[in-house]
């Protein structure tokens, strides 16, 4: 059923309007606390490495994260906040699937130092975000656009993992 107001849009009986963001941001968190936990030397090793001269630096790699995983979330709340489960049981899947891989590239890359393997990772996680982005825009043009910066620094994460890869080999 819906409801509306006079002016105001008709609300779906499907809105999980704040528990539904606390729950994304924490499960968006939890895959940096994990990743990070895989790769608690991941500093000291990235300053170790030998690196493209167009390198980001080692300390503005944290506040990036803090920021993206925090945009992840919310795009996934503006697609699935008014829409039932079964709605958007796709975006879901495909959302945790690019969530499964970014928490696996820190430790093929920095745990294991497997960058090859990580560069391969990195290819399919632009691929998986590429693919919520599609999705994520038929439902919420504002969701995609979230993505956008995601997007970008991990092409230039995959970049710099094939640029690392080949230096270090």
């Amino acid at each position: 059923m819906t409801e509306s107001l006079p002016g105001k849009a008709p609300r779906s009986r499907h809105v999980r309007p704040r528990p539904l963001l606390l729950l994304l941001l924490a499960v968006c968190y939890a895959v940096a606390a994990l990743g990070g936990a895989a790769a608690s030397d991941a500093g000291s090793t990235y300053r170790s490495l030998d690196r493209p001269s167009w390198a980001s630096p080692s300390w503005l790699f944290g506040p990036v994260w803090t920021v993206l995983y925090a945009t992840i979330a919310v795009s996934a709340w503006l697609v699935l906040r008014r829409r039932s489960l079964a709605e958007t049981k796709v975006e879901v899947v495909v959302w945790s699937a690019q969530l499964a891989l970014n928490l696996a590239w820190t430790p093929l890359f920095f745990g294991a130092g497997r960058y090859g393997i990580a560069f391969l990772d990195i290819c399919l996680l632009l691929a998986a975000i590429a693919t919520t982005m599609l999705l994520f825009r038929r439902r919420s043009p504002a969701a995609a656009l979230l993505l956008v910066p995601y997007a970008l620094w991990v092409l230039d994460a995959a970049a710099l993992n094939f640029a690392i890869w080949q230096l270090n080999t």
